[in-house]
């Protein structure tokens, strides 16, 4: 089960980065927006966007991928997860107090602060 926890983050972080390069790769629809107000010969504002071109798909293939991966992670983290406790905070443990320790003193309360005085006008 380690072994295909591993493989699974490695394949995850690797799509990831496939991603990010892909999107950082690709021509932004805004880019010719130039070219819609005379420069250019383009049909609309955004110009045409056409079929989808290999950059887009193979975008769409690898956002496919890193989701599958965090579905499978998500799921192997829950399988291995004990359904008995509540909580994270349930599984510390705090340290028993050592004996002929005094435990501290609660603090004083705050004394009232003294009234200002108001200066006749």
């Amino acid at each position: 089960m380690s072994i295909l926890h591993s493989i699974i983050t490695v394949v995850q972080v690797l799509a990831a980065v496939a991603v990010i390069i892909l999107v950082l790769l690709q021509h932004g629809k805004g880019a010719d927006m130039g070219a819609a107000f005379g420069s250019g010969s383009s049909g609309s504002l955004f110009g045409a966007t056409g079929s989808a071109n290999f950059l887009s798909r193979a975008t769409a293939v690898c956002a496919t991928i890193f989701l599958l991966c965090t579905l499978g992670l998500a799921f192997f983290s829950r399988a291995g997860a004990s359904h008995e406790s509540g909580g994270v905070m349930e599984s510390i443990q705090t340290a028993p107090a050592a004996e002929g320790t005094a435990t501290p003193a609660a603090p004083k309360p705050a004394e009232p602060a003294t009234p200002v005085q108001e200066i006749p006008k």
